[in-house]
């Protein structure tokens, strides 16, 4: 459930096939069940669970307990407003001991940190409650400020009845006075609102919980063009009646998908967080992933974190690869090739293999240039993630070297790219590889020397790449990894 704009401190898409094997959770000990949405508070990463607590995390990768909130309960969710963390959660309901009988109650502090001298929880008030007999059950809250308006809306409730959403004051946290809750969803729970491009989004989780490797959580979508409703789904149907587009399901080794969170990064880059019922993995155990975000024809999309793999890396700007920029070695044709019918055999022509050509190649430094592809050694990339490295949300960072060697891709001071003849894991050879909105790629160099400014890889002509400040409005800084 859960959605915000995370803060923009932190600098830093269409359906698109998986390019590689399933990338892992996340990193370090990411274990926790219906996970507030990620927010960003004194330069770490902070998201809360059922039972109290939650995970912290440095980098938005490698996640540990840390987090702390009182008041016990279940699926809370946080968000930030002015000088305040707003949190909500729901006490008793879910159908526990006290039945379907619930209270949603929100809190706030100024710092979710919990050595800062201001961390503390304050207001702790009932927002929203049910009585066991309604067609409602008080439980797993989410709280959107409306850009568009600047009030603050709350939902909740569970598939015992109704998706409920009530108003609260931006400036308490508080109910507005007079308040009457709207319904506006069946069948589904851990719900979330976001706002995009003139439409508000209701997602919510279907299906069942709690039940490992065998539950059937997915997460499902309507839409509207008021925050009250209707919400419809693709296909016209009212989420009211059961209604809901499917937006990400299991997959790989991956159970259970539920309680959305929106991570809007900036400059095209938005994600997603979630906890998966069961990572067959880590023992079956509900975990927390950060996943990238991506949007077709105005509908949310769940996207797959990048995981490495050999590929060809190319220009959405000119459908160029990049490449080394080394002399081209002809392929031998063998008096085959050209029109018409062969006069022999039909055999094949073997690819041109790196030992054919890396003798002629400068042993220093060789400069990087783009080109048209011909699956040829010196235009085949390796990318594999590096342990120990750190990440930024929901993935580690990368070294991209050319296929069997270890010759790494690296920015340099001047604002250049080249390949170094060794890896040595310096920032200027680690990368971060963002999917955005549209299912391309951003690649980034962890630093740049000389620079504090974060620099993306941009094709400022067809034959040149660069690196320079990220534009979201342009395709100059957008590839695609294609396999060889």
């Amino acid at each position: 459930m859960k959605s915000h704009l995370l803060a923009a401190a932190f600098f830093l898409s269409v359906a698109v096939p998986a390019l590689t094997a399933q990338a892992p959770a996340l990193d370090g000990e990411p274990y926790i069940h219906d996970p507030s949405t990620i927010a960003f508070s004194d330069g770490k990463f902070f998201t809360f669970g059922t039972g109290g607590g939650g995970l912290m995390s440095e980098d938005g990768w490698t996640w540990h307990p840390g987090a702390v909130r009182p008041g016990g309960g279940a699926a809370p969710d946080v968000i930030h407003i002015g000088d305040r963390y707003y949190l909500a959660y729901g006490s008793t309901g879910g159908g526990l001991a006290g039945g379907h009988a619930g209270t949603i109650h929100v809190m706030w502090t100024k710092t979710l940190d919990p050595k800062s001298p201001e961390f503390k929880f304050n207001d702790d008030s009932v927002v929203a409650s049910s009585d066991g007999v309604e067609d409602c059950d008080a439980i797993d809250p989410s709280l959107m400020l409306d850009p568009t308006t600047g009030r603050l809306w709350l939902t909740y409730g569970t598939y015992f009845g109704y998706i409920r959403l009530v108003e609260l004051d931006p400036k308490t946290g508080k109910r507005v006075a007079g308040n009457q809750p709207i319904n506006v969803a069946i069948d589904m729970e851990a719900s979330d609102l976001i706002y995009r491009d003139g439409w508000h989004y209701l997602l919510g989780t279907h299906g069942t919980c709690c039940d490992g490797p065998n539950s059937t959580y997915n997460i499902r979508v309507g839409r509207s063009r008021k925050v009250t409703g209707p919400y419809l789904d693709n296909m016209g149907i009212d989420m009211l009646k059961g209604g809901g587009k499917l937006v990400v399901a299991a997959s790989g080794r991956f159970v259970g998908p539920g309680h959305f969170g929106r991570l809007d990064l900036g400059d095209g880059v938005e994600k997603f967080s979630c906890h998966y019922e069961a990572d067959l993995d880590r023992s079956g155990r509900s975990v927390l992933d950060i996943r990238p975000l991506l949007w077709k024809d105005g509908w949310p999309v769940g996207g797959d974190n990048f995981a490495g793999g050999t590929y060809e890396i190319q220009s959405e700007r000119s459908g160029f690869a990049l490449e080394l920029a080394v002399d081209f070695v002809r392929m031998d044709r063998g008096g085959r090739g050209g029109r018409g019918a062969p006069a022999g055999p039909v055999t094949p022509i073997p690819a041109q293999e790196l030992a054919q050509v890396s003798p002629n190649w400068p042993a220093g430094n060789i400069d990087i240039r783009l080109g048209d592809f011909m699956f040829r050694p010196h235009q085949k990339w390796t990318i594999t993630p590096v342990a120990n490295a750190g990440g930024y949300p929901g993935s580690p960072y990368f070294k991209i070297a050319i296929t069997g060697t270890d010759r790494t891709l690296a920015a340099t001071a001047d604002g250049e790219v080249v390949a170094l003849p060794g890896f040595n894991g310096s920032p200027e050879q680690l990368w971060r590889i963002d999917q955005l909105t549209d299912g391309t790629y951003r690649i980034m160099p962890k630093s740049m020397p000389n620079s504090k400014e974060p620099m993306a890889l941009t094709a400022v002509g067809s034959s040149t790449p660069t690196l320079a400040r990220f534009d979201p409005k342009s395709d100059k800084a957008r590839w695609n990894f294609k396999r060889p």
